[in-house]
C-alpha cells in the first residue's frame, strides 16, 4: 500500500494532516530543515508529534536536510540520538557525509535521501544505497518513464505530488543569499555527550549556524527568482525575464505511480495555511483510496473540479507569501553576516 506523507510546519498542522488521512508526517527541527523558524518545530514539539502519530498508528519523519558544517556534527548526532530514543520512524537528509555519519552511529534508524540530493539516475540510487539510505526522493525533473526504472533497484522511491519545479536543482541554489543574508546561531544544550573525536564549535559546543536567505544553511529562501529580471546577453537586454519556479499538483500520474510500486507520495507545504494543507492531504487520501479500492472502475472526473479549486487556493496563498518574502528581502540586514 502506498504511503501518503504530509507536512507538519506546526503542531496544529501535524494534527490536521494526520486527521485528514496522512499515513506519515514530516517535521523539521528549528534551523535544520530548509524553512523559516516559524515553520519548524522545537524538540519538545517533535517529541509530542511522535507520540501523537504513534497513538494513531502513524509515523513521523524528521527532516535534517540542510548542509551542516563540521563543527555542527556533534549537535546533529545529539539531535538524532534524541529522536531515535523518542521513536522517530525515519530521517530525511541531504548531505552525504552526514548521512554516512548518522548511519554509522544509528544503523537501525532509516535514512531517506531528500529531494535536494538531486538523485537523477540509477548510479546515484546505488551510491545512496551503499551509504545506508533505504528510500530516495525522486527529483521533480524525472518523468514517469524514468521513475518506472527505479523499481529494478531495491530502494524505496518517494514522489512529490505537490511541490515546485525550480529553475535550478533544489538544494543547489544560493540566489536568495546574494540579495539578503542574516546570520545567527541557535544554541541548544546537549542531551548526551558528543563523540570525543568530533570537533565542537568555538562559539558553543552545540551551536547551529543559521542563514536567513539560504535554506541550504538552515534559513529561508526569499524566492528572488520570481522577481522580474533583465537578461543581458551581450548585444542587448531582454527585459522582464522570470525564472521558472512553478508549483504543481500531480493527478493523472498518481494511478501510474501506485501501479509502479512507488513507496511514498509526498505533499510539500509546511509554509501554507493549516486549512489548505489539510484540504490537499484529504484530496490525495480520497484519490489514493478510490483508485486502490477499484482500479478498473476508477475515473479522474470527480477529482478534476476539486483539484481546480485547490489549485486556485494554493496559488493565491503562494502569490501572497511570495510578495511578502520579496518585500522582506529588501529590508535592512540586522544580523551579523
Amino acid at each position: 500500500m502506498v504511503e501518503l506523507l504530509a507536512p507538519g510546519g506546526k503542531m496544529e498542522m501535524v494534527k490536521k494532516v494526520l486527521d485528514c488521512g496522512a499515513d506519515s508526517v514530516y517535521v523539521g527541527p528549528k534551523g535544520w530543515s530548509r524553512r523559516r523558524l516559524e515553520f519548524e518545530l522545537s524538540d519538545e514539539e517533535i517529541q509530542e508529534s511522535i507520540e501523537l502519530a504513534h497513538r494513531w498508528g502513524k509515523k513521523v519523519r524528521i527532516a535534517l536536510n540542510t548542509q551542516p558544517k563540521s563543527v555542527e556534527a556533534p549537535a546533529l548526532l545529539d539531535k538524532v540520538g534524541k529522536y531515535a530514543a523518542w521513536g522517530a520512524d525515519a530521517l530525511i537528509m541531504t548531505d552525504v557525509g552526514c548521512i554516512a555519519l548518522v548511519h554509522r552511529h544509528f544503523p537501525d534508524l532509516p535514512v531517506h535521501a531528500s529531494v535536494s540530493a538531486n538523485i537523477l539516475n540509477d548510479e546515484d540510487v546505488r551510491f545512496y544505497e551503499e551509504l545506508g539510505v533505504s528510500e530516495i526522493v525522486a527529483d521533480t525533473k524525472l518523468s514517469v518513464r524514468e521513475l518506472s526504472q527505479r523499481s529494478k533497484i531495491p530502494v524505496g522511491v518517494e514522489v512529490l505530488v505537490h511541490a515546485s519545479h525550480c529553475y535550478t536543482y533544489i538544494g543547489k541554489c544560493w540566489m536568495s543569499s546574494y540579495i539578503r543574508t542574516e546570520h545567527f546561531h541557535l544554541d541548544e544544550p546537549p542531551a548526551i555527550s558528543p563523540p570525543h573525536h568530533l570537533t565542537t564549535s568555538p562559539i558553543h559546543p552545540f551551536a547551529k549556524d543559521t542563514f536567513i536567505g539560504s535554506p541550504n544553511r538552515g534559513g529561508l529562501c526569499h524566492r528572488v527568482c520570481l522577481q522580474d529580471w533583465d537578461a543581458d546577453y551581450g548585444d542587448g537586454v531582454l527585459p522582464s525575464v522570470q525564472m521558472r519556479n512553478d508549483a504543481f499538483f500531480l493527478l493523472e500520474d498518481v494511478p501510474k505511480l501506485i501501479d509502479m510500486g512507488v513507496r511514498t507520495l509526498k505533499v510539500q507545504g509546511r509554509e501554507y495555511s493549516v486549512a489548505l494543507v489539510g484540504e490537499i492531504v484529504r484530496f490525495y487520501r480520497d484519490l489514493i483510496d478510490a483508485y486502490t479500492a477499484s482500479p478498473t472502475d476508477f475515473t479522474l472526473e470527480p477529482f478534476l473540479q476539486r483539484l481546480k479549486d485547490l489549485w486556485h487556493q494554493r496559488d493565491e496563498e503562494r502569490k501572497r507569501k511570495t510578495a511578502e518574502l520579496l518585500a522582506e528581502s529588501l529590508l535592512p540586514v540586522v544580523g551579523r553576516v
